[in-house]
């Protein structure tokens, strides 16, 4: 029995490898792509938006898909082969409509499978956060070895090497879902204490989905120009995936400490830490000025804008979507924060890049943060027993 399990968390630790090294070669090098082949910044701000665009809706219908059918296994094998089959596409097609076709159809599978993923690791792992933070640091590293690996690659070779890298790592990700264990069978008799509308109707859980909007929101220019800013700004290539990697790193670093960090302070603390960095870290890379230091120290606050909200967002999911609601919940907190926080950020970044600038993009981002901090910390209450 042992074995079966060891096998299938060594698939699932696959599984956030591919699939994260995806974005490790997708945000830092996609918008950069895209500006060599000479697109104005509105349709790179949409190109770059498309993986979160599906994730607004994507998850909620494949969780929903998986939630009627039970085929759960499937389902991902399904996302995992749509996914090559759209990205088969992007090295062949090099104008508007043909790029937003091919990304938009291979995303709208690729997004399916992270929720799923994670309520499958949760299950297996009995709600473990300190195993599942073990299993989804392979996800962080997928993220680190393409972004640095993929700086000095697609300096050697071009930039136009880069469909070709994203194809061969989605494939890899298709093998990996292929391997994925089966969920165990869950009991539902227990569930019954609360309908879907009445957890949705909870202050707590309105604040923490629309908080994570925000943080999603006011990473828009970071995530579609934050490459083609550093670079203009004098910082080479390599060293822009150096930086990309360091964030990560700092992920890492949080994701293995979390049991450390979330028994020193509540989850509620941790939370509004992240919008407060978030702000000091968009207000650093707007006035950095190319300097490598300020990069560099804005990049460890990858550590909360990303690790810790995530963790703590997971954490506030977990708490109020149990047993048959779990699936569900994941798939709105994705689609909420990263899809529609995600798109739309992306979208009027592109929309204010050329007319606003680099230096406004960035000090709006920060203004988004701080609002992010303000609702939190009215909205948001300690539970009533501390210890």
């Amino acid at each position: 029995m042992t074995q079966p399990r060891t096998a299938g968390l060594f698939a699932i630790g696959g599984f956030y490898f591919c699939y994260f090294a995806f974005t490790g070669l997708f945000q830092p090098f996609w918008g950069v792509y895209l500006a060599a082949l000479s697109f104005p910044a509105w349709q790179i701000g949409i190109l770059t938006s498309l993986t979160q665009i599906n994730r607004i809706y994507a998850p909620v219908a494949w969780g929903w898909l998986a939630d009627h059918t039970g085929r759960r296994s499937l389902i991902l094998r399904v996302a995992g082969a749509g996914a090559v089959a759209g990205f088969v596409f992007l090295p062949f097609v090099h104008g508007f409509g043909g790029i937003l076709a091919a990304v938009l159809f291979a995303t709208f599978f690729w997004s399916a499978a992270l929720p799923l993923v994670e309520a499958l690791t949760m299950n297996l792992l009995k709600g473990d956060g300190g195993r599942y933070a073990r299993l989804r640091v392979w996800g962080s590293i997928g993220f680190i070895v393409t972004s640095i690996v993929g700086g000095y690659w697609m300096q050697a070779f071009g930039i136009q090497v880069l469909p070709w890298t994203v194809l061969g790592v989605m494939c890899g990700l298709a093998a990996y879902a292929c391997l994925l264990p089966k969920a165990p069978a869950q009991a539902h008799a227990h569930e019954r204490a609360a309908g879907f509308g009445e957890i949705m109707a909870r202050r707590e859980v309105q604040v923490v989905f629309g908080c994570c909007f925000l943080m999603l929101l006011s990473h828009g220019p970071y995530y579609s120009f934050y490459s083609i800013f550093v670079t203009d700004l004098g910082v080479a290539k390599s060293s822009v995936g150096w930086l990309w990697a360091l964030g990560v790193t700092a992920e890492v670093c949080v994701f293995l400490s979390m049991p450390w960090l979330t028994a020193r302070w509540s989850t509620r603390q941790l939370f509004l830490s992240c919008f407060l960095v978030a702000t000091g870290r968009w207000l650093l890379i707007a006035f950095s000025g190319g300097h490598l230091a300020l990069l560099l120290l804005a990049q460890l606050g990858h550590a909360w804008t990303f690790a810790i909200c995530h963790a703590t967002g997971m954490s506030y999911v977990h708490r109020h979507f149990a047993g048959p609601h779990q699936g569900k919940g994941q798939a709105l907190y994705i689609g909420a924060s990263f899809g529609l926080g995600g798109s739309l950020g992306g979208v009027l970044a592109g929309a204010a890049w050329v007319p606003l600038g680099g230096t406004s993009c960035f000090l709006i981002a920060a203004g988004i943060a701080l609002l992010g901090w303000l609702v939190a910390r009215a909205g948001l209450r300690e539970p009533p027993q501390a210890a």
